[in-house]
């Protein structure tokens, strides 16, 4: 018989069920579940790795998790939280037992708060290390963890609060509520089959510490659901005595099981395959042959894996085979393939997808993670609700869990994803349920993507995520098409810092190539280069043009444009043409449209691609491009002549080849990005008719960079690009394409060099005059001040890294949590989402301009359906956040929109016909107008 009898009355869960489920049960089937998570959810290599941090054996810290899990709700025997249900307090009222200060159940005192509290108490009474930093002592920091299962980790306490508790929380109520805490412990701690002997020996290391709160936040959800709690309902009259506790736990135990595995979770194997077994096509590359015969011979655990190629090199299946290969050298449970972009990431889901059924066994799961991911309609779940998977909870819990459980924070946790890197980064962000992302990723292997896209905002978020993954124990690959020698060391110290090697080291990629750091010992391999299946050399020509003529005048840049497009027009093929501003893009279109009419008559002859189109759009017309210029094959048809204008969005996750590239001045690694995508095919011995190139272009690949220039000669940004590049790498840029000017671009060997050049320190000494000297330190300090702000913010607000992690309170930076939108691919773009509704002159409101489709929920009252949500967002335009400034309530969403988070931050854009025929609205001082090329702005 235990000492302590557990009161049943107090209750844990209610919102959704026909009458309260009692605490004790909650708490046991937490952790029955927390149990099974450390079994099937965490590999061996996972579970070694987290006891061997602690000094203790694996079946000892298991039974710590669970006792941890099963303990992360006890702050709600408090009065505040008790007092919610008003007829099961008033019963607790009668009795002599549960006296309280007057007033405190008015307090709003949080239960997760309450558990901080009892549990530092609570854990000094169970003999867990106590040292004189409260702050640093395991009875404090175990306790402040599981404090931090609504995701935002509390203030730790201090010597002087726990000298006198009922002074400074008096809200934990009088010694009953505190023997009935400790009664639901010691059930909870018997149970799980606990003892005074198990206890941590010291202070749990970062990393361990977000392992473990990620597991029990996970435990607590999934014990949470509606359909879990209903069929384990007490009886009526039913009681917690031993036995009533004891036949609870061993009906947890038996179908926590079931529990996790319905939601998703578990680890993903495996198994042994050579290069070629893993793919349908025939035979490696070079780069991929090397990575698979050096690769495996390097790899005894955890590691970096750096892979530097041009485009089209097979990157991408290079990177899959290595993380099978890591994978299964280091214990990993999965994979998280991070890209740049939605459209990037929605690419590579298919991708993995098709590799992970012919080469992952065990659990494979797998998620698509980006903001809109959920319009996707292959991969939005059955039913589709956003009730689906309710959870019952407290009142003031029960919105943010169930956001939660639906949204991407799950979604790391299956065992295989894609998705894009803001995702990942969000993890070393002051964000709510941060320790869930680290959990998930700290047992994968997690492939970035284009890992030079990133500005300094998002590189230093990067660097920090890998000191974590570091000291995680995970395997990571880096992929990167133009990658500079001092990024890539930031990159790959990182990694080194996080793993306990502190000593920089000298890395220097080579291109194309890979190198390989290792977890156990540090070391950076020797970087193999291999040779390139695609050497090539690019015609690289500039043409100066005046920066101040507008991008569409016939004058100055139209003129340059026109004339290098008249032969391709007169004599066939395929040009791009890529504009560094939207409002560009479409003055070069129009020019185009004037100058070549029988090229915007015929078909897919002149198209235009940029970001502000409404996405379904925007979705056809790169459909029609990569039917046009993509490679080869079943489905294309590529048009004897076509010029595609464009914006940077052409430069990745579009595999598209023209026979000649017309760019505006960009850094170099822009541009080289650019020269990628001509002549990117072999389309020997096509003919025209069959996607073959013209006979005029001949073979070698031609890149024309429209260089704007100032009065005198030299190179200058034109203020209408604004903030787009940093005028200092423009200025390098253009540097040194003159000095080679006539000079061909040898592809690869020519590039890594270039890129370290476009950054390197030493770059003003090249230059003669003192004027050009001047200006570039000039522009240089620009650039350097706003790269340093960028990094200062970074710095001032993620997260610290695991070895320098004192408090857990500074994983949600004493509960200053910020807004996860700081996580844009560009700091500070200061971009919102549009929906142009068109009021019809019979009264209708449509989101076409041709009046075929009502606006779902327009004019009336409920809550859209999430089907509805999908065909509003699939109508809507990324615009400039400076746009919107001055709306009104005319860009309100309806109040069925109100409901859906999606919708509920939309800026409805109501247009009217105008006397000219083209649909517009007045949004403070600024016309903007929709058309078929797109939104544009005017005042």
């Amino acid at each position: 018989m235990s000492e302590l009898v557990v009161d049943g009355r107090l209750w844990g869960k209610e919102r959704g069920l026909t009458r309260r489920y009692p605490l004790i049960c909650h708490l046991l089937d937490t952790a029955a579940v927390a149990g099974v998570l450390w079994d099937r959810v965490l590999t061996d290599a996972a579970r070694a790795r987290l006891a061997g941090a602690l000094g203790l054996s694996e079946g000892r810290l298991r039974r710590l998790v669970s006792v941890w899990a099963g303990l992360h709700d006890v702050g709600k025997i408090i009065p505040a939280f008790q007092v919610m249900a008003r007829e099961s307090y008033a019963d607790l009222m009668d009795d002599a037992g549960y006296t309280h200060a007057a007033g405190v159940e008015r307090e709003g005192f949080g239960h997760d708060k309450a558990t901080q509290w009892a549990l530092t108490s609570l854990f000094e009474a169970w003999g867990y290390p106590v040292s004189r930093s409260v702050r640093r002592s395991a009875h404090h920091q175990v306790a402040q963890l599981l404090g931090g299962h609504h995701g935002c980790v509390h203030r730790g306490l201090e010597a002087r609060h726990l000298r006198d508790r009922e002074a400074y929380v008096p809200e934990l109520g009088g010694p009953g509520w505190g023997a009935q805490r400790v009664a639901h412990a010691e059930a909870v701690r018997r149970l799980v089959g606990a003892g005074p002997e198990d206890v941590v020996r010291g202070p749990l290391p970062a990393q361990v510490a977000v392992a473990v709160l990620g597991l029990v936040v996970v435990a607590d959800w999934l014990a949470s659901q509606e359909a879990v709690i209903t069929p384990r309902m007490p009886v009526e009259g039913w009681a917690a005595d031993d036995a009533g506790l004891e036949a609870h736990w061993a009906e947890a135990v038996a179908v926590a099981g079931g529990w996790v595995a319905e939601a998703g979770l578990g680890v993903a194997e495996w198994p042994v395959k050579a290069f070629e077994e893993q793919f349908s096509f025939a035979g490696a590359n070079a780069l991929q042959a090397s990575v698979a015969e050096g690769l495996p011979g390097l790899v005894e655990g955890p590691g970096l894996l750096l892979v530097t190629a041009p485009t089209g090199e097979g990157k991408t299946e290079a990177a899959l085979h290595a993380a099978s290969v890591m994978g299964r050298a280091s214990g990993a449970s999965g994979l998280f393939f991070a890209l740049p972009t939605m459209a990037t990431a929605d690419a590579m889901h298919a991708r993995v997808a098709a590799f992970a059924g012919l080469n992952v066994a065990g659990d494979r799961a797998l998620t698509l993670l980006h903001s809109m991911a959920w319009l996707s309609e292959a991969y939005a779940e059955p039913g589709g609700g956003e009730g689906a998977g309710d959870l019952v909870s407290d009142v003031g819990s029960a919105l943010v869990a169930g956001r939660w459980l639906r949204g991407a924070k799950r979604g790391l946790l299956a065992p295989l994803a894609t998705g894009t890197i803001d995702q990942a980064l969000a993890g070393v962000l002051p964000v709510r349920y941060n320790v869930l992302r680290l959990l998930g990723l700290s047992n994968k292997v997690l492939v970035v993507d284009e890992a030079h896209a990133y500005g300094p905002w998002m590189h230093s978020l990067l660097v920090r995520l890998l000191e974590w993954l570091g000291a995680c124990g995970a395997p990571v690959v880096l992929l990167s098409a133009t990658l500079s020698g001092r990024s890539a060391s930031s990159l790959v110290d990182a990694y080194r810092r996080g793993c306990g090697f502190r000593v920089p080291s000298e890395v220097a990629p080579v291109y194309p190539g890979w190198l390989y750091v290792s977890g156990r010992t540090g070391a950076v391999s020797a970087p193999r280069a291999v040779d390139s299946g695609r050497a090539r050399e690019i015609e690289v020509r500039t043409v100066s043009v005046p920066r101040d003529a507008p991008a569409g005048s016939e004058a100055g840049r139209g003129t340059a444009v026109v004339g290098e497009l008249r032969p391709l027009v007169e004599r066939g093929g395929c040009a791009l043409v890529c504009c560094t501003t939207v409002a560009e893009a479409q003055e070069t279109y129009r020019l185009l449209r004037r100058e070549f009419p029988q090229l915007a008559a015929a078909e897919d002859g002149l198209l235009l691609l940029h970001s502000r189109y409404p996405a379904a759009r925007r979705l056809e017309i790169t459909e029609a491009c990569e039917r046009a210029f993509g490679k080869p094959g079943e489905g294309r048809r590529r048009p004897p002549v076509s010029v595609l204008v464009a914006t940077q969005v052409v430069e990745q996750s579009l595999d598209l080849d023209f026979d000649v590239v017309i760019s505006d001045l960009a850094p170099l690694a822009q541009l080289l990005q650019r020269a990628g995508r001509c002549m990117r095919h072999d389309r020997a011995g096509l003919t025209p008719e069959e996607g073959g190139r013209a006979g005029w272009v001949g073979v070698t690949p031609r890149l024309t960079v429209l260089e704007p220039v100032d009065a005198q000669g030299k190179a200058r940004a034109p203020k209408r690009w604004g903030a787009v590049y940093p005028e200092a790498l423009l200025t390098r840029t253009s540097r040194l394409l003159h000095e080679r000017e006539g000079e061909p671009i040898a592809v690869p060997r020519d590039v890594q060099g270039l890129v370290d050049a476009v950054y390197a320190e030493d770059f003003c000494d090249r230059l003669e005059g003192a004027a050009e000297h001047d200006l570039q330190e000039r522009l240089d300090a620009e650039h350097l001040g706003a790269v340093l702000a960028e990094e200062t913010l970074a710095a001032s607000t993620m997260i610290n890294p695991p070895m320098k992690m004192v408090d857990l309170a500074e994983l949600s930076r004493d509960g200053a949590l910020i807004d996860e939108a700081l996580l844009t691919t560009r700091l500070g773009a200061d971009s919102e989402r549009a929906v142009c509704v068109f009021l019809q002159e019979v009264g209708a409101v449509t989101l076409d301009p041709e009046g075929t489709s009502p606006v779902p929920g327009w004019g009336r009252g409920g809550r859209a359906s999430v089907a509805q949500a999908r065909e509003v967002m699939r109508q809507t335009v990324p615009v400039p956040g400076g746009w919107l400034r001055g709306r009104g309530v005319a860009q309100e969403v309806p109040a069925s929109w109100g409901r859906l988070a999606a919708l509920r931050e939309l800026c409805v854009l109501p247009m009217r016909r105008s006397g000219g025929g083209a649909w517009a609205c007045m949004v403070g001082d600024r016309s903007i107008s929709f058309t078929s090329e797109g939104l544009q702005v005017s005042r």
